[in-house]
């Protein structure tokens, strides 16, 4: 493995300091919760060694979203990134495999491979088809030693969706080619038009992966999982896990749990704020004629691109919105696209925070 720090972690609003920023449009996710927000208190558990897969209770939860999916079909994870790591490391070894990626994506679906030294063909996703996937370019690049076929549905940092016929093509394409199909689905219940059936329940050629980070604003538990109904892989990951943590943190998986019984409850005003959310970015959209974009379907965060280069190009537009207007997004280059785009996400901040940042990255754009 040869580690290198991704400019998407180097520069994040964490490591730059949150007091730095006063309008902060680079995050991914929901508002953070605390735990008097869901009206938890943590009781009094014990600290022992968890089931290594993860809580029983917690487990049938997440099983429950897919038809057919069990509770042993579910590893719990720390976090989308850590099942990531998982899947990555335990079915690439090197250069004799090959994976296949849409780009842009996060950076982990990238990086992780990257690190392993497999060889990987980048499906990229245009701006002038918005964002949508070219299967015909997808099924010539899988060869007889691919490995996986990673996509992320809805997309990061497009918040573009397939369709449900589209995701069941890609099922179908990486069964027919005998290589898997990993979906990072962090994003699948922030859905405006419905969420797509669970990836995993569509066949055992396929690995859903997600996370309570980014719907639900609890990032700070590290909780995620693994899907797939192929019990082979689901041993094999499980064997990754004890070797990397053994089991998770009982309080974790205890808030998790708390979350998941709730999801319904918590979910139904967060998606009445998102779609509000998302019209009022669709408005200023508008009437922003420096700026065009593919309208999100999912998610919390879209991909504006500037239609011409801002005063002093680029490089400028990013020092310009922070340090005078005090505006945070993610440029391009966290996604290996050129910094004309930029990752907003409209979930995070305060709705004034939000409209305050996109005054500024409008007054940023003209110098």
């Amino acid at each position: 493995m040869r580690y290198v720090r991704m400019p998407i972690e180097v520069e994040s609003p964490e490591e730059y300091g949150y007091s730095r920023i006063r309008f902060n449009l680079s995050e991914s996710s929901v508002t953070d919760r605390k735990l008097s927000d869901l009206g938890l208190t943590i009781p009094d558990l014990t600290l022992l060694y968890g089931e290594h897969r993860g809580r029983e209770r917690l487990r049938s939860l997440i099983a429950a979203e897919g038809e057919g999916v069990k509770r042993d079909d579910v590893l719990i994870t720390t976090g989308a990134a850590g099942a990531l790591f998982i899947i990555a490391t335990a079915l690439l070894s090197g250069a004799q495999d090959h994976l296949v990626v849409v780009r842009p994506n996060y950076a982990t679906n990238i990086e992780t491979p990257r690190a392993i030294g497999c060889a990987t063909t980048h499906i990229e996703l245009n701006f002038e088809d918005g964002f949508r996937i070219d299967f015909d370019k997808l099924a010539s690049s899988i060869r007889p030693e691919t490995r996986i076929v990673s996509v992320t549905c809805p997309h990061n940092p497009t918040g573009v969706m397939y369709s449900e016929a589209e995701l069941r093509a890609l099922v179908e394409l990486t069964r027919s080619k005998g290589c898997y199909l990993l979906v990072d689905e962090t994003y699948r219940d922030l859905s405006f038009d419905g969420p797509l059936p669970l990836a995993a329940s569509l066949g055992d050629n396929v690995i859903s992966v997600s996370s309570l980070s980014k719907a639900y604003g609890v990032p700070g538990i590290r909780l995620g999982w693994i899907i797939t109904k192929n019990t082979k892989l689901q041993e094999i990951f499980l064997a990754a896990k004890e070797q990397i943590s053994l089991c998770g943190s009982v309080i974790d998986e205890w808030v998790g749990e708390q979350v998941m019984e709730n999801r319904s409850a918590l979910l139904r005003p967060v998606m009445t704020e998102m779609r509000r959310r998302r019209q009022l970015v669709t408005d200023w959209i508008a009437r922003e004629e420096l700026l065009e974009w593919v309208p999100p379907s999912g998610g919390v965060v879209c991909f504006p691109r500037m239609r011409g280069l801002p005063p002093g190009g680029t490089d400028a537009f990013y020092k310009r919105l922070l340090d005078v207007h005090g505006a945070y997004v993610g440029p391009g280059h966290w996604f290996e696209m050129p910094d004309s785009y930029f990752r907003l996400g409209y979930g995070w901040p305060t709705a004034s925070e939000l409209e305050s940042g996109l005054q500024a990255i409008s007054a940023a754009l003209r110098g």
